[in-house]
């Protein structure tokens, strides 16, 4: 059993510590905020993640898993600290590393043993060489041996806990190999592929990862947009690239566009990077501005249906920013919900996890119990999420409750003919309003 300690409770840090104690480590999760470890140490989550909350409870009842507001609880007796804090965007796009920089002075000042360092949070590239000369700047005893590792992370919220455990890859970079292969130990129960390589690669690596995502969704919300004009169906054309195995199937879902708390932020910043540096992101710079020219789609398809919003009610079904979440941080609802509003529009809104995470983002929206609530005496329905709730609903009993049977599909996950002989006018994004389709 070995010693860890993970300084961060968000999606990574809270995933990572569970699961690296249901491996058979002893682990404390070190974060700040009182009231949240206090929840914690009584299984509350702080957030919605399938499946944490058991693996939590388990190694918590085990004695395996503990939380704490004390750094010298925390790294007392450790052999491997993790980093998993958050890296906001900053004014001009770059990673703020303000919690990173909290975090390694206080891992400095209680550096007692020989201790490995490793960064999970998502960094810019150098941060790793960063962190190390904070630690040694603040280490109390210069004799004290440590080494730093970047252990990017590739867990999707929804799916956090089943990524942690089934990884595509493991990837490690570090300047003292020996201290990467103890961290790869770590990770030997899971079976996967492992990746050792230098500091600012393994940095890379993640950034470079999550673009291309990013990337993908544009490239196919581009196409969709193309789609629209000369009369095709985004939907069929994504499934005969997908079957191309150069392709693939993943992330070619055209609709609203993407949101959250990695895609955003990290294309920025890698591009705030590349710029700072003398290179030219201008594919990076249209992957973003092709997503959020997306979310003013939405509002100029409905725009031209009613005529205008003032007077009228929307309802929304969905407000994370994907399925199996709670999470909203640049969720695509947000702005569009601001816009509706700001033409004048009254919106009903339901999600099945994110309501209460909205109360505190978006106001003046009526938050229903349940879609069919949100479509009563609504002009206008639009899709957001694709929950798995919303592709079984009562689409007939939906229509019946509405003002107007006006639906658009932001996901793209119901049949467009299917919908048009129920009476509903339906707009998808790509789909060319074949009514073949």
């Amino acid at each position: 059993m070995r010693n860890i300690c993970v300084i961060g409770v968000g999606y990574v840090g809270l995933v990572t510590g569970a699961c690296l104690a249901d491996l058979g480590n002893h682990v404390v999760c070190l974060n700040r905020n009182e009231s949240k470890c206090d929840n914690l140490k009584q299984d509350i989550m702080p957030i919605y993640e399938p499946g944490l909350e058991e693996v939590v409870r388990r190694n918590h009842a085990a004695g395996r898993l503990d939380f704490t507001t004390s750094y010298d609880e925390a790294l007392k007796d450790v052999e491997y600290v993790f980093i998993a804090v958050g890296t906001p965007s900053g004014a001009g796009g770059e990673a703020d590393l303000a919690h990173v920089n909290q975090a390694s002075e206080g891992i400095a000042k209680r550096l007692h043993q020989p201790t490995i360092i490793i960064n999970k949070s998502t960094v810019p590239i150098g941060t790793g060489d960063w962190v190390a000369d904070i630690v040694r700047e603040n280490m109390p005893d210069q004799g004290v041996e440590f080494s730093v590792v970047s252990n990017p992370e590739f867990l999707r919220e929804g799916s956090g806990v089943y990524d942690f455990m089934n990884p595509d890859r493991i990837v490690l970079g570090s300047l003292d190999p020996a201290a990467a292969h103890r961290v790869a130990e770590l990770y030997y129960p899971l079976q996967a592929p492992i990746i050792i390589t230098d500091l600012r690669t393994a940095e890379m690596i993640k950034y470079a990862s999550n673009a291309f995502l990013a990337t993908k969704i544009s490239f196919i919300n581009e196409i969709a947009n193309i789609c629209e004009a000369l009369g095709a169906d985004v939907t069929e054309v994504a499934r005969g690239m997908g079957l191309d195995q150069r392709i693939g199937p993943q992330f070619l879902g055209a609709g609203v566009g993407w949101g959250g708390s990695c895609f955003p932020k990290d294309v920025k910043a890698l591009a705030h990077m590349a710029a700072t540096h003398g290179a030219h992101p201008q594919l990076l710079r249209a992957v973003m501005e092709i997503n959020y020219d997306q979310r003013k789609r939405v509002i100029q398809k409905l725009r031209d249906i009613l005529g205008g919003f003032r007077g009228k009610t929307i309802g929304v079904l969905g407000l994370a920013f994907k399925p199996n979440t709670d999470d909203m941080r640049d969720a695509p609802s947000i702005e569009i919900i601001h816009m509706l509003q700001h033409e004048g529009a009254q919106i009903k809104a339901y999600d099945p996890q994110a309501v209460e995470t909205a109360r505190r983002l978006l106001t003046d929206v009526e938050y229903c119990d349940n879609p069919y609530a949100v479509a009563k005496d609504a002009d206008a329905l639009i899709l957001m999420t694709e929950w798995n709730e919303f592709k079984q609903l009562d689409m007939m009993r939906i229509k019946e409750a509405m003002r107007q049977p006006i639906l658009l599909d932001g996901r793209n996950i119901y049949q467009p003919g299917r919908m048009r002989e129920m009476g509903f006018t339906y707009r998808g994004m790509g789909r060319g309003y074949n009514e073949a389709v």
